[in-house]
């Protein structure tokens, strides 16, 4: 059966392997960095910086969880919009980063999180109630409840500005597919809340 989930996960890996290896420049050239993407129109690394990551464990974060929730979204809405949605979330993901280091020129992001989040926050107004599992912790969390942690951790990271991780990236990433999944499919948040009991 044709995938688009796998391709994406496969196109993603083969391209952050190769930039790893023998395209260096790629991986300098591709990140987004604001500084220069609004300084030197390169605007393309708004796409190209999610096929990028910075090391294993980040690219095999990404892909792991774009393979659970990537093909029941698929499945749920079809490949076209399934496509859509991707880039969508993938570009609106990082918008704020490039507005907020714009003046930075030290400033570097990459990385598939923003799609892959907003896939994975489509997947919840579909299926607010099913079990997601966190490495390493058998137990399950609904996924609504999954959600609200997910975002109410990253804001406050994201306020703390510690570490590498691009917070304001997932935090748009999630808004994003959270949006996409409102605007075009028809009467997904009158199916979120009919699950939810308020209908």
């Amino acid at each position: 059966m044709f995938s688009i989930t796998i391709i994406l996960i496969l196109i993603t890996a083969a391209t952050t392997v190769l930039a790893w290896t023998v395209m260096p420049g790629f991986q300098d050239d591709g990140m987004l960095r604001p500084y220069y993407t609004f300084r030197q129109n390169k605007w393309y690394q708004l796409i190209t910086s999610g096929f990028l990551h910075g090391d294993l464990m980040h690219l095999l974060f990404n892909m792991i969880t774009l393979f659970f929730f990537g093909p029941v979204v698929e499945q749920t809405i079809g490949g076209p919009l399934f496509i859509a949605l991707y880039f969508f979330c993938l570009i609106l993901s990082g918008i704020p980063t490039l507005f907020r280091h714009r003046n930075n020129p030290n400033y570097a992001s990459l990385g598939a999180s923003g799609a892959v989040i907003g896939v994975l926050f489509s997947f919840i107004l579909f299926y607010p109630f099913e079990s997601i599992y966190l490495f390493f912790i058998p137990i399950g969390i609904p996924a609504i409840i999954f959600g609200f942690l997910f975002l109410a951790y990253s804001m406050y990271e994201g306020k703390r500005q510690s570490g590498i991780i691009n917070h304001e990236a997932h935090i748009a990433g999630a808004v994003a597919g959270i949006l996409f999944t409102i605007v075009f499919v028809p009467r997904a948040l009158e199916h979120f809340f009919t699950v939810l009991g308020f209908l």
